[in-house]
């Protein structure tokens, strides 16, 4: 009887994962086996293809704009995760400390997070376009009395203001959890040994809330590396190919540039590049929480 109810249950295991599997390898791992097939071709998203070897691989060293979106991108990664994690810690220690109407707030603070990002970029757009000129206008500031997004060196300012703002609850939210896991026995230790304000936070709370900092800090790169939404929804890479990051870029000429090849190649080479932070990143901040 045993056998066979553990017959039963393996047979149960299987059916469930056998088609979610089947439904992984179909729409993830077939399309990325496909799309470094392509990187070797000149194919344009339709009709014949030719096989061209590295050829893609080469061009994308010497290609300027390819350069472009990628300091473009990492420019906006730094600053938007910079931005994201100092904020959201702030507000995670606030929300965390003794006040009135806490999870109310915890709450107000996440709809950020609920709304598309394509939504969230379009009422920007209109912010930037209109309201903000206005103000700038009635304060005399020549540089907000016109649009943020029509000017080569701001408008990726107000891209890092949108992703830092819909990414802000998120991180806040996993820092809540850090901060809720540190006992308070640490702390009325701390207070005797008179630990106080940022002596406090640097030398008991930041060294044990570590493991959720290094969480933080690879999803925020990891997804502005991967920028998307926000570019669309604001400046479409404008002005001037100023905003251009390498997702937009790999979409944009890809799909309706007549280069499917080679910005699958360039696809690969991004998709090592966020592996290799991304270990990085880990390995780094590994190596810290095992010092503590």
């Amino acid at each position: 009887m045993k056998k066979n109810k553990l017959n039963d249950r393996k047979r149960t295991f299987l059916l469930i994962t056998i088609p979610i599997v089947a439904l992984f390898f179909c729409f993830n791992t077939l399309p990325l086996i496909k799309g470094v097939i392509y990187s070797f071709t000149n194919f344009k998203g339709y009709g014949s293809y030719d096989w061209v070897g590295l050829r893609n691989y080469k061009d994308l060293f010497t290609d300027s704009r390819v350069g472009g979106s990628y300091i473009f991108t990492f420019k906006l990664a730094i600053a938007a995760t910079i931005l994201t994690n100092v904020l959201s810690l702030l507000l995670a220690l606030g929300l965390n400390s003794k006040i009135k109407f806490k999870s109310a707030l915890r709450g107000a603070y996440f709809i950020p997070n609920v709304l598309g990002a394509l939504v969230v970029g379009y009422i920007f757009n209109y912010f930037f376009t209109y309201i903000l000129p206005v103000f700038g206008k009635m304060i005399g500031s020549k540089t907000f009395g016109s649009s943020m997004l029509s000017n080569t060196n701001l408008a990726w300012i107000a891209i890092v203001i949108v992703c830092a703002w819909q990414s802000i609850a998120m991180n806040t939210i996993i820092y809540i959890s850090g901060l809720q896991t540190v006992p308070e026995d640490v702390y009325e230790a701390g207070a005797i040994d008179g630990a106080t304000g940022w002596k406090k936070f640097r030398n008991l709370t930041f060294p044990l809330i570590i493991p959720f900092f290094s969480i933080n800090m690879v999803l925020s790169v990891k997804n502005f590396l991967m920028v998307f939404d926000q570019i669309m929804a604001l400046t479409k890479g404008g002005p001037a190919q100023s905003t251009e990051s390498i997702s937009y870029l790999i979409y944009n000429n890809g799909m309706s540039g007549g280069q499917f090849g080679f910005q699958s190649a360039n696809a690969v080479i991004f998709f090592i590049v966020i592996v290799v932070i991304s270990v990085m990143q880990l390995t780094i901040t590994g190596k810290k929480e095992e010092q503590l």
